[in-house]
């Protein structure tokens, strides 16, 4: 036979139904028998063609199969994810929506069953309940999966791609400080005596003077500042892994692997704070010491914004700020993505002008600010 081609098939009445069975050439070169069973002979032999029908598309020792569940396949997926090189908080993420919006409604389908009029409805039920973002990095991890079981010949193609696109609503314009709010907002949080004992004045000044994410602030270390060249380096991010905690994690991107120049009143700051530091301490701990959490700090900051009445703006605005602020002052896109830590402009940048260290011109800028 052929591969790919199965035999005559024979139908025996059982003590209990019916049987079907025939041979079958799998992909492998092996002919193997195959055989199903039902309570009539019209059945067992519907379920035979089912079974040579799935079996037509993948190799029968094949990791993925059609017909294994969508639950098997998700852990499948996420596993070739921890041992690529995805950074803890995109892994975090996924897994986040795999048990909370993939497997409780997708989990106990087949593979093959994964059609694209079934996600499309999953997708357009997330977006309405969660809202675009959820359901785009939900498409992320389907179309991930997908690929996958497409890879492994368990599904045709991937589904998702033939699914609608996730529409946005209307998008809102980058909210970012002028120089002269930006001034104000730092003022007005040393006033708050609840920002003052969590510890955001300061936190706050070296995020929009450096443009740092919170992560990235928050896994800086006194042996990360080198006050005699001015620098500081960017080289994690704090993440909670689950059992696990606190950790320090590679950054977002190659990108966000940088050295940047601080300016003077900000080394005046960091100074003043590592009296009694050890070189391993965070340069912004905790209260009871120790690494801190992102997500608690970004709650603290929406808090202190509010008091202030800049309750309007997130903690991501002050990247936007920074960003703005350097923009205004004449710097090239090559030189603010430099300090931001986003990807190259361009293929010829990346290759013949990427930079270690951030354009000294960004400090010069941010001097306004003290």
């Amino acid at each position: 036979m052929s591969l790919g081609t199965s035999g005559v098939i024979r139908t025996y009445r059982t003590r209990v139904g019916w049987r079907a069975r025939t041979t079958y050439r799998d992909f492998d070169g092996v002919t193997r028998e195959v055989q199903r069973h039902g309570r009539t002979e019209a059945m067992a032999k519907r379920a035979l063609a089912e079974a040579l029908r799935d079996r037509a598309r993948y190799d029968g020792s094949a990791e993925i199969r059609p017909d294994m569940r969508v639950v098997a396949l998700a852990e499948t997926w996420f596993q070739s994810m921890q041992d690529g090189d995805r950074s803890a908080t995109t892994l975090a993420q996924y897994r986040y929506r795999l048990d909370h919006q993939v497997i409780p409604a997708l989990g106990e389908l087949r593979v093959r069953e994964l059609t694209a009029g079934t996600l499309d409805r999953h997708l357009t039920a997330i977006g309405k309940k969660h809202g675009a973002a959820t359901a785009k990095t939900v498409r992320t991890v389907l179309s991930g999966m997908c690929g996958l079981a497409a890879r492994h010949d368990a599904l045709e193609r991937n589904p998702v791609r033939d699914a609608g696109q996730i529409k946005n609503g209307a998008k809102k314009a980058p909210r970012a400080l002028t120089g002269a709010e930006a001034r104000q907002l730092l003022a007005l949080l040393t006033y708050d005596d609840k920002a003052v004992r969590r510890d955001l004045p300061d936190l706050v000044a070296f995020m929009v003077s450096t443009g740092c994410r919170v992560g990235e602030a928050c896994a800086i270390r006194w042996s990360d500042v080198d006050f005699d060249r001015r620098l500081v380096a960017i080289t994690g991010t704090v993440t909670r892994v689950n059992g696990t905690g606190l950790t320090v994690s590679r950054t977002k991107s190659a990108a966000s692997n940088r050295l940047l120049r601080l300016p003077e009143w900000l080394l005046k700051m960091l100074r003043n704070r590592m009296s009694f530091a050890q070189s391993d301490d965070p340069v912004f701990p905790a209260s009871l010491g120790g690494l801190r959490d992102p997500s608690n700090t970004q709650a603290d900051l929406r808090e202190a914004f509010a008091a202030a009445g800049f309750g309007y703006i997130t903690s991501h605005a002050l990247r936007k700020t920074a960003a703005t602020l350097l923009d205004a002052a004449g710097l090239s896109a090559r030189e603010i993505a430099d300090q931001l830590g986003h990807s190259k402009p361009s293929l010829t940048q990346d290759v013949y002008m990427g930079r270690k260290v951030a354009s000294t011109r960004a400090a010069n800028v941010f001097e306004t600010l003290g």
